[in-house]
């Protein structure tokens, strides 16, 4: 049996200048889980708990309005993602309904009107992750050991993050699947959810739940990270299992690259130690046009699906 705990790591100490021991100790841990996984939990994280809280209140009453009044916030015509109010498409097996927003200000969010605090709840959410991601950026540079703020340079565009509100429905006799098992293809993903429960992570062959805490957030590395670390840190395998007689409300905000970035493992992890790459070059828009391809024209087969690997180079 693998240890069923995912890791918590306590970032109050990333806010005090005079605690070294404490940071070495944290991202010791971070390191630990990252290389092996890629999944841990942060508290202390600086997002102000009844934030948090207040969102998901304002979430499960805006998810329990009628269609008419959800579809008045349904997605622009001319967003290069449908932020807005949207269900999963009906060809999939994922069961839940979401909405969308880019960064605040984007001409592109089409943010709901009621419930009355709601959209500026959802602003405020998004800018206190926004600063987490940046934290966590500079963290994972240090765990690698790069130069200052070499990831904060590489990764400067904030904005293509995205975050979303989602709601699951309640599993049936014969189906249960939230998100099917999948790996994230950004840099980093942060996840706050109810007491439902769901999500839960792969680690050495076993399927591990998350158990949800008040105030804490899930972290995972997404593809960006495994390939940049030439696999030094992995991105983590996630899925989310839908509960039986109850709704399932969460939030997730996704970290992102900019579109049209290339993308290769770093010097420092293949040939400056004389490792050979285990990816090959591609511009990141190009992966997420094929990751949206698996939504929106899903293979017969599962393991056609394209993932990071579809990148990989076999030795």
């Amino acid at each position: 049996m693998v240890d069923p705990l995912i890791p918590t790591v306590d970032l109050s100490t990333f806010f005090r200048e005079d605690d070294e021991d404490g940071k070495r100790m944290a991202m010791e841990i971070i390191t630990k889980a990252c290389s092996e996984h890629g999944f841990f939990q942060i508290v202390n994280h600086g997002v102000p708990i009844n934030l948090l809280q207040r969102a998901l209140e304002l979430s499960m009453i805006f998810f329990e309005y009628p269609a008419e009044e959800k579809l008045k916030s349904s997605p622009a015509s001319d967003a290069p993602l449908p932020a807005g109010y949207s269900m999963q498409p009906q060809h999939s097996t994922d069961k839940n309904e979401y909405l969308l927003m880019f960064p605040p200000g984007s001409s592109f969010n089409v943010l709901p009107d009621n419930p009355p605090e709601f959209k500026q709840v959802l602003e405020d959410v998004f800018s206190n992750l926004t600063k987490t991601g940046v934290l966590l950026e500079s963290i994972v540079n240090q765990c690698f050991g790069l130069p200052a703020n070499f990831l904060r340079e590489f990764n400067h565009d904030r904005s293509w993050d995205l975050m979303a509100a989602l709601r699951y429905f309640p599993a049936t006799e014969t189906e249960n699947n939230g998100i099917k098992e999948h790996e994230d293809s950004n840099i980093l993903s942060f996840v706050f959810q109810d007491e439902a429960g769901g999500l839960e992570v792969c680690k050495d062959g076993e399927w591990i739940p998350v158990i949800p805490a008040k105030g804490t957030l899930v972290v995972n590395i997404g593809d960006v990270i495994q390939v940049l670390s030439n696999n030094k840190f992995k991105s983590a395998t996630h899925r989310v299992v839908r509960p039986k007689g109850r709704s399932r409300y969460s939030f997730a905000f996704f970290y992102n690259l900019q579109a049209e970035k290339w993308l290769e493992p770093l010097p420092q992890f293949s040939k400056d130690i004389g490792e050979p790459p285990k990816y090959r070059g591609f511009q990141y828009n190009e992966y997420l046009q094929l990751r949206v391809r698996n939504k929106t024209h899903p293979p017969s087969r599962p393991e056609d699906e394209i993932r990071i690997t579809h990148y990989k180079i076999n030795t």
